[in-house]
């Protein structure tokens, strides 16, 4: 059965109603599916799951979003696991999957260390998402395709979720899962379509914006795709992402405390990334201890500080977690090097009718980049002022984190307020949370935060729950 069809199927069965718990996810790419996924696993006892999304399709989300043949994740196989308990469960997966062993041969017996597109993680988390839905009975789930435009309490404890369908439901729980912004019907896509200029140029000239590893997968579907014109890549700080190991990078990071002071920690890493390749090993497994010990270190950084991060030091900080595979890294070198590729550090102003306006990096003086096509590859950050989180704040439901990069949150997700409280029965799970939670993009730290936000649903809300 489809998973459109187990929507359908589960939503018959509530043939009439009950008090059963009513539970909201705001969101149906990665984030929205690995809770869904987490809740059905952890909470034992029957809810009612109402998934709302504008997107009529079943959606990868944004960092799922441009799923093709060519765009690469860029997690080996070995850390995707939807499976808090197995995290080898992608790659049996994989194993199990006939077509995937005839393409990838030389992977078996077992694919952990390898890249896989896409759209093969994607059909992954959507043949598990319907496995769990389909061995639970008791549960009933909805789909609505509204867009949620305000979240309030009403009726004591409970949330009014607030759209233009004809009744606004009541829900005990809400999930945030919108990924890097609310989506909205032109953004659905998770990259920016293609805008077409008037064509004042000699030869085919596009333009890309964005430096993240959506833009290197735009160049290359490009390249692949037969396009041999002039490509620009524009950048605000004109960091690309660096490379991977060939082989696994095991994480390592020195034993000694860590200093307090963003100065002292940013020497005190580059020294570790030195001894470690001194060593024979390499930055990259220092990159990977780093992680462990990120959250502590930017929980303990002064709000100055973390500011003067975020201005100067995020877009390289990104540029070295959120690495390429080797062979799609190699291969953006060649880009660059061949002078048909070409990136320009700087920023993106409006567009005109034959490009964009241009500001190079330490000038005042505004030029055209003249093209025929601009592709936005950027990733959104969250609307502050879209209405569905203006009301949460309004409401005192949620406040903004410090840098303005999204919700306040603790570690599950639970949105905190001035004094330290935790708001009960709301949790914004994903990227929403970056400026409280580094690194909570990735998909081992999402796949962490939503089991632990189900376990938190089943012990306060649910208390007879146990873990499955």
């Amino acid at each position: 059965m489809t998973v459109q069809g187990l929507f359908s199927a589960k939503a018959a069965a509530a043939a009439k109603p009950s008090a059963i718990p009513r539970i909201a996810i705001v969101g149906r790419g990665f984030s929205g599916m690995m809770t869904a996924i987490a809740l059905m696993k952890t909470v034992r006892t029957p809810f009612h799951l109402q998934l709302f999304d504008p997107n009529s399709s079943v959606s990868g989300g944004q960092a799922l979003s441009s799923a093709r043949r060519s765009a690469i994740l860029n997690t080996r196989v070995r850390d995707l696991s939807v499976s808090i308990g197995d995290a080898d469960d992608f790659n049996d997966w994989l194993c199990s999957n006939a077509e995937f062993r005839a393409a990838v041969p030389a992977a078996i017996p077992g694919f952990r260390q390898i890249f896989v597109p896409k759209e093969i993680f994607s059909d992954y988390v959507y043949q598990r998402f319907s496995e769990a839905l389909a061995t639970r009975k008791d549960i009933t789930v909805q789909v609505s395709h509204e867009p949620v435009v305000a979240i309030r309490r009403s009726h004591g404890h409970r949330f009014l979720l607030e759209h233009a369908g004809p009744a606004n439901p009541l829900f005990d729980t809400v999930f945030l899962a919108t990924g890097y912004g609310l989506p909205q019907a032109d953004l659905l896509s998770g990259e920016g379509a293609p805008v077409r200029a008037q064509r004042l140029v000699g030869r085919p000239h596009t333009i890309l914006l964005g430096s993240g590893i959506r833009v290197v997968d735009q160049l290359l579907q490009l390249r692949d795709e037969g396009y041999g014109g002039q490509i620009t890549i524009v950048s605000k700080h004109g960091f690309l992402p660096q490379s991977h190991t060939p082989n696994s990078a095991e994480p390592v990071f020195p034993a000694e405390e860590l200093p307090k002071d963003l100065p002292d920690i940013l020497r005190f890493i580059r020294n570790a990334c030195r001894e470690a390749e001194e060593a024979g090993r390499s930055w990259q497994s220092v990159m990977n201890g780093l992680r462990k010990h990120a959250r502590s270190l930017w929980r303990a950084l002064p709000a100055r500080q973390k500011q003067q991060f975020n201005r100067h030091l995020r877009a390289i900080y990104d540029s070295h977690r959120n690495r390429l595979p080797e062979a799609m890294y190699l291969r953006l070198k060649r880009e660059l090097a061949g002078g048909n590729t070409v990136l320009r550090r700087g920023v993106a102003g409006r567009q005109g009718l034959s490009g964009i306006f241009f500001t190079p990096a330490g000038s005042a003086a505004e030029e055209v980049i003249h093209a025929e096509r601009v592709i936005d590859c950027r990733c959104r950050a969250a609307d502050l002022e879209a209405p569905l989180l203006q009301s949460l704040f309004a409401a005192g439901l949620a406040m903004p984190d410090e840098l303005g990069l999204g919700i306040a949150v603790n570690q599950r997700g639970e949105p905190y307020l001035e004094d330290g409280s935790a708001v009960d029965g709301i949790f914004a799970i994903g990227p929403l949370g970056l400026g409280s939670l580094p690194d909570i993009d990735l998909v081992p730290e999402i796949v962490s935060q939503a089991y632990a936000a189900a376990e938190e649903v089943a012990a306060r809300a649910f208390p007879q729950c146990r873990a499955m």
